[in-house]
């Protein structure tokens, strides 16, 4: 698997196949990029080459003890983006991974890129009066601990999560080797970190194209969130998935996959 060594001297792994304009797929807390198998062959028949990152303490990457926070995962995706020498490329972002690449816009910019699309992760986590769309029970006054409990997933919203003996196999046949989901307490500073976040200003920065999609039937955040993120730009519009939970693109992947292939064809 390639790698590169990041400024601060971690090892971290990505996938590479295809070619044409880029695009590359970032997987959410502790998936990792195999999780995107069932995208590759289709954006690859686009005419895409496939970049997919296992980001410093996901998949194959190193797992240091330091840079537990978004802010060095979206330098870290810098780093990817320099040592690949890519420009022209569309950032495809899953929960956390969305929010890697709000932040490497908001330490970077977008003049590498064609566009942006995030896929079921709101904005701003934590519910207030002026932004209803966040983890469903997570308030200021519960934030500090409230995520740091395996239950807080629970939330009694949306579809029941997907089984992951079948999904592995999915994911195997099209040429992953499985979620192999690493969550530990080494984690979860990113995590509270994370759940910290107002990205609602730089949305509103962006100078690239931008799609926000929700799941209908998310099990962490109204689906309503989508819209209201893409009311902040005028460069982004949304949609929203039926019948798919939070990780869409393993519950809905042919419908992601439409999406993902139609909007690369709006910004050729």
């Amino acid at each position: 698997m390639p790698h590169f060594v990041a400024s601060d001297n971690t090892t971290l792994r990505y996938q590479d196949e295809g070619s044409g304009r880029p695009v590359v797929l970032i997987a959410g807390y502790g998936a990792p990029a195999d999780s995107w198998a069932l995208q590759w062959a289709r954006l690859r028949a686009a005419g895409h080459r496939v970049i997919s990152f296992d980001r410093r303490w996901h998949g194959r990457s190193d797992r240091p003890a330091h840079g537990q926070r978004i802010a060095r995962h979206g330098k870290d995706l810098h780093d990817l983006l320099a040592h690949l020498g890519l420009d022209d490329v569309t950032l495809v972002g899953s929960s956390m991974g969305a929010a890697t690449i709000w932040s490497y816009v908001g330490l970077f910019g977008c003049g590498r890129l064609a566009g942006i699309v995030t896929l079921d992760q709101t904005p701003r986590m934590v519910n207030s009066p002026d932004w209803p769309y966040g983890f469903y029970g997570l308030t200021a006054d519960n934030l500090g601990t409230f995520l740091l409990h395996p239950e807080a997933v629970h939330t009694g919203h949306g579809r029941p999560w997907p089984d992951q003996a079948a999904t592995d196999a999915l994911l195997r046949g099209a040429g992953g080797r499985g979620l192999s989901r690493l969550i530990t307490p080494d984690t979860y500073p990113l995590l509270f970190d994370h759940a910290c976040q107002d990205w609602r200003d730089i949305v509103a920065g962006i100078t690239a194209p931008a799609l926000i999609v929700a799941g209908a039937d998310s099990q962490f955040w109204p689906s309503e969130h989508a819209a209201a993120t893409a009311l902040l730009s005028p460069l982004a519009r949304s949609a929203v998935v039926p019948t798919a939970g939070h990780p869409l693109h393993l519950d809905q992947p042919d419908t992601v996959g439409r999406l993902l292939t139609d909007f690369t064809a709006t910004t050729a």
